[in-house]
């Protein structure tokens, strides 16, 4: 399957880049650490709330990460998960990156942050009946984001990463399928085979973004996650998450490992799996995300 031809399967609108993109902003500095905030124009008469925090002197063009936050029925967090954590992290990745010399970029998705006015349930239904898909809205604003970096005298456009934890980990990688400039992907607690939790009961612990009619006659997640090949990719997984049971992740890797073998490039693809571990980063997940992006300066 081509880029293109899963952003139709997933219905990713394809939206005007206005060159004056940012409605507003206001900085605010700290020990060294510059933290925008920004409303971005997603393109399609709406926008979204983000955060971006970066060095307070750039030196030259960055290194750069489109974080992409998590779900946990946490509406309220969004974007703000980039500069303040979320239970389920070690701790918030905005400052941190920024002290590595890296600018981060996250925006609400629907339904999250400041756009928590909509419930997913009903947004996801509306679009559904209307021949769109909530995963599809939501990687065309993450694209919105993606676009805003590249824009960026700040960013080296050559060197931009996806990462997330949890519905942040399944937008990392779909964006990396469907965005071929993403250099590199990292995702935590959520890579598993579709198939093989529907048949377990699993898929109902995810939420209703997730849904997108046909997939599974066409692809699967793991052949998705393959996309991404020869771009280097970590995936980072617990035993003992409920949401990704071993038998489903273990099917998701198998067919994500053909699809890099097949390029020569199964060295790029790392994986880091957890026992005794359930959905939440580990400091051993952290250790192995750092390293990875800092494959990038």
């Amino acid at each position: 399957m081509t880029p293109d031809a899963l952003r139709q399967l997933i219905r990713v609108p394809d939206r005007p880049r206005a060159e004056d993109h940012v409605i507003a902003r206001a900085v605010e500095s700290t020990d060294g650490i510059a933290t925008e905030r920004l409303a971005l124009d997603l393109g399609d008469g709406h926008s979204a709330r983000v955060f971006l925090t970066r060095p307070v002197e750039p030196k030259g063009r960055l290194p750069a990460v489109l974080y992409c936050h998590a779900h946990g029925a946490r509406y309220e967090i969004g974007a703000s998960e980039l500069t303040e954590g979320r239970s389920s992290l070690l701790g918030p990745y905005g400052p941190l990156l920024a002290r590595r010399g890296f600018i981060s970029l996250c925006l609400d998705m629907p339904t999250f942050g400041d756009r928590a006015g909509q419930k997913e349930d009903a947004l996801s239904k509306a679009l559904l009946w209307k021949g769109r898909t909530l995963m599809g809205e939501m990687l065309a604003d993450l694209l919105a984001g993606f676009d805003h970096l590249v824009s960026r005298a700040d960013v080296d456009p050559d060197r931009i990463a996806a990462f997330g934890l949890s519905m942040g980990a399944t937008h990392a990688y779909f964006l990396g399928a469907i965005e071929p400039r993403i250099a590199r992907v990292a995702h935590l607690c959520c890579f598993a085979d579709l198939a093989t939790l529907i048949e377990t009961g699993a898929h109902d612990l995810h939420g209703h973004y997730m849904t997108i009619p046909g997939l599974l006659a066409q692809t699967s997640f793991g052949r998705i996650a393959g996309m991404i090949a020869p771009r280097p990719q970590l995936i980072c997984t617990g035993e003992r998450d409920p949401l990704t049971p071993s038998a489903a992740v273990e099917k998701a890797f198998s067919e994500c490992r053909t699809a890099y073998r097949a390029v020569g490039a199964e060295a790029a693809l790392l994986r880091l799996f957890e026992p005794e571990t359930g959905h939440m980063e580990t400091p051993a997940m952290r250790e192995a995300v750092l390293a990875f992006l800092d494959g990038l300066r």
